[in-house]
């Protein structure tokens, strides 16, 4: 979703991958809750930040789990970690697809507002080294 929202809304100031830790395909539940604010993201796929094949200047992490089991990324790359909660988590006891929906809805929708404040977050002192990661455990 934070690749969604950063290729549709920040196209010209941002480069934006989205990888994992651990890619698990492209979640039915977070395409179809993009899809609800116009923004498409079916065609976006599940890989590792290796596969990508580009140096990152910066690497924003959005996933609290990949916190403890994070690549180390060369050179000058700035990491910057923001939390927010894993939907798929969220709804694992959800009876239905319209159960699970309000857990992605939220998520989509910080994710949204975090991604409106960029390039300026980045931009922000660097974080202290404890609260650091470099990827997110899912994919998109």
């Amino acid at each position: 979703m934070a690749e969604g929202f950063a290729r549709a809304l920040r196209a010209t100031t941002v480069d934006a991958y989205s990888a994992g830790t651990h890619p698990q395909g492209l979640n039915p539940l977070a395409m179809r809750a993009m899809a609800e604010v116009g923004i498409d993201i079916s065609r976006h796929t599940s890989k590792r930040p290796i596969d990508i094949g580009v140096p990152f200047d910066y690497v924003v992490t959005v996933c609290d789990a990949a916190h403890e089991s994070c690549p180390v990324f060369p050179g000058a790359t700035r990491v910057l970690h923001v939390s927010f909660d894993d939907p798929p988590r969220l709804a694992m006891n959800a009876a239905s697809d319209e159960e699970a929906m309000p857990h992605y809805r939220r998520v989509r929708d910080q994710i949204r507002q975090f991604v409106e404040t960029l390039p300026g977050a980045l931009a922000a002192p660097a974080p202290s080294p404890r609260t650091l990661s470099t990827t997110n455990k899912e994919s998109p």
